[in-house]
């Protein structure tokens, strides 16, 4: 995609899952398959933004780009910041966020969120949300809830139930309760003010980055999946399950 680049921020120290992106799925490493998922696209730019040796060599062996970044960044965002400061890319180029402990995104979702943040100049990130219509995801507070408005900006991002009906015993379950898929896509020009914006106190609260943006008056677009995004992997038994599906694919292909 012309003026689109891609990357793909992967750092050791995850809390719940030390290590994670060298962690084996399938017998390759989980950032491998992230990798190899986005190389799928049409994306001429491709890079792995880390801030360990061991991810830089083992990304390298598998003939990835790679940006060695800070280890004192606190949000994906800021590490995506200072890669783009490196490339030095023009202010009006798209950042397409792949996380990397998402190997079963589809292409399509990185089409999608590149393609409506050009077509929303009024925002300066976009990204997408699913409906939610399981009761027990609806008030896990580790799934990211989002409520938008009638031009699909977001209004609030919350891991409480959100929006919450007063005048039901419980949650009904339906196609307006939004579930938040963590990708984005971002204008160069943003990144470089996000990484000077101080935190607020929501997003200490929720602990959730785009918090910090829609405080400092950030717009962010959000659409509806067109494809349903596949399992991330936050836990060892997300890594279980993800190994399941990945294992699957390679039988029936």
């Amino acid at each position: 995609m012309q003026n689109t680049v891609l990357v793909i921020p992967a750092r050791f120290g995850s809390t719940r899952l030390p290590g994670k992106p060298l962690r084996l799925i399938a017998g390759k490493p989980m950032i491998q398959h992230v990798y190899e998922r986005a190389k799928q696209s049409n994306f001429e730019t491709i890079i792995i933004a880390t801030d360990d040796k061991q991810i830089e060599t083992c990304c390298l062996e598998f003939g990835a780009r790679v940006c060695m970044t800070s280890t004192e960044h606190e949000t994906g965002s800021d590490r995506l910041a200072e890669v783009v400061s490196i490339y030095n890319w023009s202010d009006d180029t798209i950042v397409v966020n792949l996380q990397g402990d998402e190997p079963l995104t589809p292409v399509e979702n990185l089409y999608q969120v590149a393609n409506n943040l050009a077509n929303h100049a009024e925002a300066s990130i976009a990204t997408l949300a699913t409906p939610l219509l399981e009761f027990e995801e609806i008030i896990d507070p580790n799934i990211v809830k989002v409520v938008m408005d009638k031009n699909g900006m977001a209004l609030y991002f919350s891991r409480a139930s959100i929006p919450f009906q007063r005048d039901q015993n419980e949650i009904i379950n339906n196609k307006d309760i939004l579930r938040h898929i963590g990708i984005y896509a971002y204008r160069v020009a943003y990144l470089k003010a996000f990484s000077t914006m101080k935190t607020c106190q929501l997003e200490t609260l929720e602990k959730l980055e785009q918090l910090r943006a829609m405080w400092h008056g950030a717009r962010i677009h959000v659409d509806i999946a067109t494809e349903i995004p596949g399992h991330g992997v936050d836990t060892e038994k997300d890594l279980i399950a993800v190994e399941k599906i990945l294992l699957a694919q390679q039988f029936t292909h």
